[in-house]
């Protein structure tokens, strides 16, 4: 099964749309770090995920607490900062698919330091520094479960 991590996510709107994404393909979400909103009940209704009890929503401290959590998955950071297409990758089953704060995307020593496993989503205007998190996620999702045969 695949999964779907955010560090740190900012927006509610953003996290309750990958929210419902996930619940619509059985993917597990995991939020790591501190969201930058409340992750109450009432909170996340605002934030329109009104399929709360749909999705499988995992808690992290820190990105240590995922890669204890899912020892078989291979762990991939996308960022504006990568020359890699996530279209030229080949993901596999248990694949994390990992995302940055929508402000500041990943800490650029992760990404150093996991620089072969960093893909990126091509945008063909120059002047758009980056897509909003959710369409980024839902892009990257899409494509690895057509890969994997889950569509």
């Amino acid at each position: 099964m695949l999964n779907v991590a955010l560090v740190e996510p900012e927006i509610p709107p953003n996290t309750g749309n990958i929210a419902r994404l996930c619940a619509a393909t059985f993917t597990d979400l995991h939020i790591v770090g501190v969201a930058g909103f409340r992750m109450d009940a009432k909170a996340v209704k605002r934030a329109g995920l009104d399929y709360w009890d749909e999705v499988r929503i995992r808690r992290h401290f820190e990105l240590k607490d995922l890669y204890r959590e899912l020892p078989n998955s291979r762990f991939l950071y996308f960022t504006t900062k990568s020359k890699v297409s996530y279209t030229a990758w080949k993901f596999l089953e248990n694949d994390c698919l990992i995302f940055g704060r929508e402000t500041r995307g990943l800490p650029e020593e992760l990404l150093k330091e996991n620089a072969e496993r960093c893909l990126t989503i091509p945008m063909p205007n120059a002047n758009v520094r980056s897509l909003n998190l959710a369409t980024s996620v839902g892009i990257v999702l899409y494509e690895a479960l057509r890969q994997i045969g889950k569509l």
